[in-house]
């Protein structure tokens, strides 16, 4: 399901966060959504979500209109995890991601019998299920943000949104969770995830959309789009495409 974000405008007081932001994330891709700090990205997804109402704009996802939508028919489409979410509520991480089971349940009781499945396949791909029985308080940030996953995974979303999904997680865990969004962009979900990392982004990314002072500077293809003047113009940083001598893909380096 290709998502097609139309002229949002976000406006808080007198300050324009995000100005007429026009874009598409295709479907069954990977999209980084970029850009310097306060450039809008968080805003930007939260509106997708619907969690914030834009002052101007529509959000699509195919021809449903996602800023119309019911909230709970919303959530069965659409996960977001907000950077560093967080609960001080006494629940173990099972039952965080079985929030996520939430919007297919039925209204007037009876819970869906596949649900427990479907928290255990979410834990399992996230790599959170050694965290089950642990209280979300106790754990570290890292295992923290495999539950939160795991509960987006939950849901079985159409189109799963992600604000700086590799915050707390080390390198080796960076790389198992950015490999678990390619695989679910190749099953058909659409994957937008705002990230600060350029080099990370460009090397996993299929689609870029690349933000400066809450404008849309340029979106497309990764390597078509990330040119180095571009980032020099946004980032004020050089950089360069190479090949990465270890998996001989196009490897962008940030000098």
């Amino acid at each position: 399901m290709t998502l097609s974000v139309a002229d949002v405008t976000v406006r808080v007081d007198d300050k324009t966060l995000v100005d007429a932001a026009t874009f598409d994330a295709p479907a069954g891709a990977v999209t980084a959504l970029l850009g310097p700090n306060g450039a809008g990205k968080s805003t930007l997804l939260r509106v997708v979500a619907g969690v914030l109402r834009p002052a101007s704009g529509t959000v699509h996802i195919e021809s449903d209109d996602l800023l119309a939508m019911r909230r709970r028919d919303r959530a069965r489409r659409v996960a977001l995890i907000e950077q560093d979410a967080t609960t001080e509520l006494p629940l173990t991480g099972r039952a965080v991601v079985g929030l996520g089971r939430t919007p297919h349940e039925a209204l007037l009781g009876g819970r869906d019998p596949s649900s427990e499945r479907s928290v255990t396949q979410a834990m399992t791909d996230a790599g959170a299920l050694p965290f089950a029985d642990r209280e979300l308080p106790s754990l570290s940030g890292g295992e923290r943000q495999r539950v939160l996953l795991a509960r987006a995974l939950a849901q079985q979303p159409r189109l799963l949104l992600l604000d700086e999904p590799m915050n707390h997680l080390d390198i080796a865990a960076q790389l198992e969770v950015l490999a678990l969004l390619t695989r679910l962009a190749a099953e058909g979900v659409t994957v937008v995830a705002a990230m600060h990392d350029l080099a990370l982004a460009a090397s996993h990314a299929d689609h870029v959309v690349v933000l400066a002072h809450g404008r849309v500077v340029e979106s497309g293809p990764t390597a078509e789009t990330l040119t180095p003047d571009l980032i020099h113009d946004v980032y004020g940083v050089r950089a360069a495409w190479t090949t990465n001598p270890l998996t001989a893909k196009p490897l962008l380096v940030i000098g």
